[in-house]
C-alpha cells in the first residue's frame, strides 16, 4: 500500500461524525452540532459544508484547508473497523480496508503483512489508531446518553441568508441539535460534578464555542460560489 497526498475521498462529505475526545481541537476551525432524527438518536458531527454532497474544507485537488483541523474519522482510512457478522469467532471488532483506495496496490508502496504473516509497522499503527478511535466513540456514547438525560439538547434550525436583499437566497439547516446554555447553568451540583469528574464538562463548552464557525462556514461557501462562474467561464 502506498500513500496518497489528498484527500479526494472526502471532498463530497458535508458532514462526519466526532468523538468527543476531538472537540477541543476542532472547535477551532469546525463548527460541532449534533444531528439525528430525535434527541436520543443524536450524536455529535463536524459540519464541513453546507450544501449536499460538498465539503468546504477540501479543494479541487484534494487538499484539505491548511492547518485546519481534520477528524479522525477522515484521518483513519482507508482502514475501517468493524463489527464482526453475529456468530463469528474471536474479537468484536475486526479491521477492513477499503479496496477501491487509491493507494491499495500490490505491486509497490508498504506492506500490511511481513513474510510470516505478522502485522507490519504501518498495520499496528493502524489498529492502534483504530482502537483508540473505538474507545473515544464509547466515551462520547457515555457523554451523549448524560446530555439525554439531563435535558440538555434542544433542537435547532439554523438560516443563513445569501446576500443582504430581502429577496436573497437562504439555506436551511434542519435537524440539528445544541446544548441548551440556560438548562445547563441550571445542571445541580452532583450532576455538574459527574461531568466534570469524566472530564466531559469542557466538550460542552467546546461545541457551544464552536458554534461561531457557522459565520466562518458561510464565509467559505461565499468564497467556493464566487469561484464558481469564474471557472466555468475559464473552461469555455
Amino acid at each position: 500500500m502506498k500513500n496518497v497526498a489528498h484527500l479526494k475521498f472526502a471532498m463530497n462529505t458535508h458532514s462526519v461524525p466526532l468523538t468527543g475526545a476531538e472537540f477541543g481541537l476542532a472547535a477551532r476551525d469546525l463548527l460541532i452540532v449534533f444531528a439525528g432524527t430525535d434527541v436520543a438518536s443524536a450524536g455529535p458531527i463536524a459540519l464541513l459544508g453546507l450544501r449536499e454532497n460538498e465539503n468546504l474544507y477540501v479543494d479541487e485537488a484534494g487538499q484539505w484547508e491548511k492547518n485546519a483541523y481534520i477528524p479522525a474519522f477522515v484521518r483513519r482510512y482507508p482502514f475501517v473497523l468493524a463489527e464482526k457478522p453475529a456468530g463469528q469467532e474471536g474479537n468484536d471488532f475486526t479491521v477492513f480496508l477499503d479496496d477501491r483506495f487509491e493507494g491499495f496496490n500490490t505491486a509497490e508502496g508498504q506492506r500490511l503483512f511481513n513474510e510470516d504473516g505478522t502485522d507490519t509497522e504501518l498495520l499496528t499503527n493502524a489498529v492502534g489508531f483504530l482502537g483508540e478511535f473505538q474507545q473515544n466513540i464509547e466515551r462520547t456514547r457515555w457523554f451523549m446518553q448524560q446530555l439525554v438525560k439531563h435535558d440538555l439538547l434542544e433542537p435547532r434550525n439554523v438560516q443563513l441568508h445569501k446576500g443582504e436583499a430581502e429577496s436573497s437566497r437562504g439555506i436551511t439547516l434542519n435537524g440539528l441539535f445544541m446544548v441548551n446554555e440556560e438548562k445547563l447553568r441550571a445542571l445541580d451540583e452532583k450532576a455538574t460534578h459527574e461531568l466534570i469528574r469524566e472530564g466531559v464538562l469542557g466538550w460542552v463548552y467546546a461545541h457551544l464555542l464552536s458554534l461561531a464557525n457557522i459565520d466562518r462556514l458561510a464565509q467559505r461557501l461565499n468564497v467556493r460560489e464566487q469561484a464558481e462562474p469564474t471557472a466555468g467561464t475559464s473552461k469555455n
